[in-house]
């Protein structure tokens, strides 16, 4: 009777990469415990579901879509604080020099037709009657 050589009913060695050593490879060990491999299982498995994951964030097109949507909305909204800071500095600056240049007989007039209004405002007033009456007119027309 013949005596086994090898046991047949032992495993080869599986490598990292999960190639068992048929010789072409040097082996990581000729056995490998049950507990390293069932952590080298759950290592993969943490693994493949992180990229499941990372696939499924970039398949949503609904979340990206929303995404890119807020992220340029935020950034408006930064373009529009910004050249509102930058139109009420040159505001100011151009109010400060339209003031320098306007001539004070200018500004002494537009002082004294706002004192005239303030004093007298019947013919305001007057005004706002008309308008009032065009504007009903031509509304009432259409």
């Amino acid at each position: 009777m013949r005596e086994p050589t090898e046991d047949p009913t032992a495993q080869e060695p599986v490598t990292a990469a999960g190639a068992t050593s048929g010789g072409d490879a040097p082996a990581k060990s000729q056995t490998r415990d049950p507990e390293e491999i069932k952590a080298e299982i759950e290592e993969t498995r943490e693994e493949l579901g992180e990229t499941v994951a990372a696939l499924a964030e970039k398949a949503d097109v609904k979340a990206q879509t929303k995404k890119r949507v807020s992220e340029t909305k935020q950034r408006a909204q930064e373009k529009v604080a910004s050249a509102t800071e930058q139109v009420k500095a040159k505001a100011g600056e151009y109010s400060g020099k339209a003031q320098e240049a306007t001539p004070e007989s200018a500004n002494a007039a537009a002082a004294q037709a706002a004192q005239a209004a303030r004093d007298n405002p019947a013919p305001a007033g007057a005004a706002v009657v008309i308008l009032a009456f065009l504007l009903g007119w031509l509304i009432g027309r259409r």
